[in-house]
């Protein structure tokens, strides 16, 4: 209320009419306020706290997939998770908030952080991916991208885009990027062009608020968020081929105040393990699908 409040009496100031003010318009001002401050962007970190809800039913032409945990493994709670890839044999995970933003490599087993470089203040880091000895990273509204030497982290260059960054991932050739929309621009690691934009729907509807995005065998897999599911998608069409539904893979007893949503796949293409995580969890799990 304090960043709104004085903008909308600003307006009635204006106008002359806070001189003129009674009773009964006391109320109309309030509701202009309450709508006002209501369109404020929630910062994510904010947002990020209200409950995940399971926001897509599966219809028959679409696979309906659960999870059996195969392992369970350590991860730093302070991580605010906003991409995650196995290169190497270490995790590279980027982290989010202004102020805690970072590129990391970690290891997969014991979750020890063994390389990490942390962003300026300014910037709230998001999604990652690693193409061809580079990590590409993401933040969320500075329309500004870093990329760092996969194996060092040291810092070899910036891009920009229009709109906001969510998640990145990569086909092997260009980069895979989600805004928080139904849409994924396909973009020139080279020119950071969009090349193209694949419109992603589920039996004939947009699926929005893809997330955290993971090339898997062919597949772009997505964390929606504020839910506890993955969409598979097919990358020529758009189209969700299936759901994975991961309700409940992190226990009540394991949750504190400072637990936040599902967010980060990891696929090892040459294991073909599966690995998720969420914001500030204090595990990654293994999963193979059911």
């Amino acid at each position: 209320m304090n960043v709104c409040v004085p903008q909308v009496f600003s307006r009635f100031v204006v106008h002359g009419e806070t001189k003129r003010m009674t009773r009964l318009s006391l109320p109309i001002i309030l509701c202009a306020i309450i709508v006002a401050c209501s369109s404020e962007r929630k910062p994510e970190e904010l947002r990020d706290k209200e409950k995940p809800t399971q926001i897509l039913q599966t219809e028959s032409t679409v696979t309906s997939n659960g999870f059996k945990v195969l392992r369970r493994y350590p991860h730093d709670v302070k991580a605010f998770t906003q991409g995650l890839e196995v290169y190497d044999g270490l995790f590279v995970e980027s982290t989010g908030q202004n102020g805690l933003s970072s590129i990391r490599r970690v290891e997969i087993g014991s979750g020890k952080v063994k390389k990490v470089e942390d962003l300026d203040d300014a910037f709230f880091g998001e999604g990652a991916t690693v193409l061809k000895g580079k990590i590409y990273m993401l933040t969320w509204l500075n329309q500004m991208g870093f990329v760092f030497d996969a194996q060092t982290l040291k810092s070899v260059g910036k891009f920009s885009y229009a709109g906001e960054g969510w998640g990145l991932t990569n086909d092997g050739t260009r980069l895979i990027m989600s805004n928080g929309s139904s849409i994924l621009n396909v973009i020139d690691p080279n020119s950071y062009r969009v090349v193209r934009s694949i419109s992603v729907t589920m039996n004939g509807s947009p699926v929005t608020r893809l997330n955290e995005l993971e090339w898997v065998d062919g597949e772009i897999w997505a964390n929606i968020w504020q839910s506890e599911q993955i969409v598979r998608i097919d990358p020529a069409s758009g189209r969700v081929n299936g759901v994975i539904d991961l309700t409940g893979i992190l226990p009540d007893s394991a949750r504190d105040a400072n637990t936040d949503v599902l967010n980060g796949i990891a696929f090892d293409s040459a294991t073909k393990a599966i690995y998720v995580t969420g914001k500030n969890w204090p595990y990654v799990f293994q999963i193979s699908l059911q």
